[in-house]
């Protein structure tokens, strides 16, 4: 049985818990209690979150043992000093403890705790600056999911929780339990560390289902060529009008918002694998390694090969 304590602060965000569903249902999908979660604050009781809601608690002490501790942080993490006796336990929970994580916020927490000098960490991106310049110690990369640093493991904010639990069940219980829980939660896609906390398809924001629809597709499609025709059919619409509602709705034409999410996802290929440059244009529609690399200059200002560099020393 692998212990899990969730370490909740007074005025937590209530997003916060949506994480301790992916260790129920791991524990659904294996027809075991692999995971025995329960949930901790520095004095015990009642904690109440940002919106009102009451959770109850263990007190932490000496005495508290777990395998995975994960601390939660609160919408505004500068306003709320952590309790001491928190800051303790992170302390001394770090050198007994299989991993210790934050989700959110909660990276202040460590940070402050002084558990990620000299660490590569992540939090949400509307506060990573801040600790950036409170805490010049640690190397935060503001435009990821979430970060493994040794047994350290912190990530972005709000839903990119669920994307940190998944990955503990896939490193605790394997690949295929990780899918069987994500499809179970009704998750659209699972996303790895590396994939940036800032998506295309958010971006463009479609107010229609069709538009939405046909970004979908898209999405599933990059390896082909993907002309307005095509596109305009799969949602039922003729070329010219699928061409007028979808710049009226996203603000930019369908060809670059296509290249958009080409961009997206050879960025993230490459980020994570060791696939030829020619393999990953293929992939993700560019005509050619040539192709991909003018793409990625326009799009990013530096070559598909600097990426990869940087993913490589990342690793």
């Amino acid at each position: 049985m692998h212990r899990i304590g969730y370490v909740l602060t007074e005025g937590f965000q209530v997003l916060a818990l949506a994480p301790q569903s992916v260790f129920e249902f791991a524990n659904v999908v294996t027809g075991e209690p692999f995971y025995q979660l329960q949930n901790y604050s520095a004095a015990g009781g009642e904690v109440r979150a940002s919106l009102g809601l009451s959770v109850g608690t263990h007190r932490l002490d000496a005495a508290s043992a777990a395998d995975t501790w994960i601390f939660t942080g609160v919408v505004a993490p500068l306003c709320r000093p952590t309790p001491a006796a928190e800051l303790a336990f992170a302390r001394q929970a770090s050198q007994r403890a299989r991993r210790i994580a934050a989700i959110c916020t909660g990276a202040f927490v460590l940070a402050e705790a002084g558990l990620l000098n000299g660490r590569r960490a992540t939090t949400h991106w509307a506060h990573a600056r801040d600790m950036q310049n409170l805490y010049p110690e640690i190397e935060v990369e503001d435009d990821r999911i979430f970060i493994i640093d040794g047994p350290i493991w912190t990530s972005a904010g709000m839903t990119a929780g669920l994307d940190l639990a998944l990955a503990m069940v896939e490193k605790d219980l394997g690949a295929e339990i990780a899918r069987s829980v994500a499809h179970k939660l009704v998750m659209h896609q699972r996303r790895s560390g590396g994939q940036s906390q800032h998506s295309e398809l958010l971006d463009l924001a479609p107010k229609s289902d069709r538009i939405q629809n046909a970004l979908d597709y898209a999405r599933k499609n990059l390896h082909r060529p993907l002309s307005v025709d095509e596109l305009a059919e799969a949602v039922h619409l003729s070329p010219r009008q699928f061409s007028r509602v979808f710049t009226a709705e996203t603000g930019q034409s369908p060809a670059k918002a296509i290249e958009g999410l080409r961009l997206e996802a050879a960025r993230l290929m490459i980020e994570q694998s060791r696939h030829p440059l020619e393999v990953v244009a293929h992939e993700t529609g560019f005509r050619d390694r040539r192709h991909l690399r003018e793409a990625f200059m326009r799009g990013f200002g530096i070559p598909p090969q600097a990426v990869r560099r940087e993913g490589r020393v990342r690793a």
